[in-house]
């Protein structure tokens, strides 16, 4: 099965893959930025998100091989390659995966180690929400509300909200796949995984995602890294300071 795409532009190839509960919506404008710099930009939706398939296997490694596939039916060759969150885990898996298919890599605030699970409180509150019930979409809100204060993280969220049939809404995502595998978003690297060409780490300013004790381990990877800072941003840095997060990733692409 094939990942549902939004494909804009022409010239080299620019993949883009959203974090978890994203969707390809998500980097809507930015691809539209990159389009005009002379990239196909690619902004794909993985599996078990957006309006792609939803599958009872759910992996990073099953992930990267779906982009791989993407990649072989749409004859993409030496593309560049940028993912943020779970997407940036996806990208780093790919790079060391297939290295003759990537260029250059971005990866926006994750390392490669290994994370605590902490989208509980996220998991549980959309749990909550029983569409059985036929709420409506201000009725979905209250509901999250209560489990997920935060207005910018549950805004995100909602955009997943979506009219299966006149009546009755739906997430996209598959929320049963995610509950049920809550430690696969955490996991790390393969520590076997390198890839030796150009990378570029970007960090939020306010976010905690990559540590200055993370360096090492993402020198061993990637020993053709750096790491930039995206000032008045948090771990959604594309999205809180799209600005500088462009120019960082066109001046690396380019350069």
């Amino acid at each position: 099965m094939s990942l549902y795409s939004r494909i804009e532009g022409s010239g080299k190839p620019l993949l883009i893959i959203h974090g978890f509960l994203g969707m390809s919506d998500n980097w809507k404008t930015l691809g539209t930025q990159f389009a005009a710099e002379g990239y196909e930009v690619h902004v794909l939706d993985m599996r078990n998100h957006g309006k792609s398939f939803h599958s009872d296997a759910f992996s990073y490694q099953l992930m990267a091989d779906d982009v791989y596939e993407y990649c072989q039916q749409h004859n993409l060759t030496h593309i560049d390659l940028l993912g943020h969150s779970m997407g940036g885990k996806v990208a780093m898996l790919v790079a060391v995966t297939y290295p003759e298919l990537v260029n250059k890599l971005v990866v926006a605030d994750i390392g490669p180690k290994q994370y605590a699970p902490h989208h509980q409180d996220i998991l549980k509150g959309l749990s909550a929400v029983d569409f059985s019930q036929k709420p409506g979409r201000s009725e979905v809100e209250a509901i999250v509300e209560s489990y997920i204060p935060d207005f910018g993280t549950r805004q995100f969220l909602l955009k997943n909200l979506y009219w299966k049939e006149p009546g009755q809404l739906a997430f996209r995502f598959n929320l049963d796949v995610f509950v049920r595998n809550q430690e696969v978003i955490g996991e790390s690297l393969p520590y076997e995984g390198h890839f030796d060409k150009p990378v570029l780490f970007l960090k939020g300013e306010n976010s905690g995602y990559i540590k200055s004790e993370d360096a090492e381990l993402i020198e061993h990877h990637f020993p053709f890294s750096k790491i930039e800072t995206i000032k008045n941003a948090g771990h959604w840095l594309h999205a809180e300071n799209p600005g500088d997060f462009f120019t960082a990733v066109i001046l690396f692409l380019k350069g």
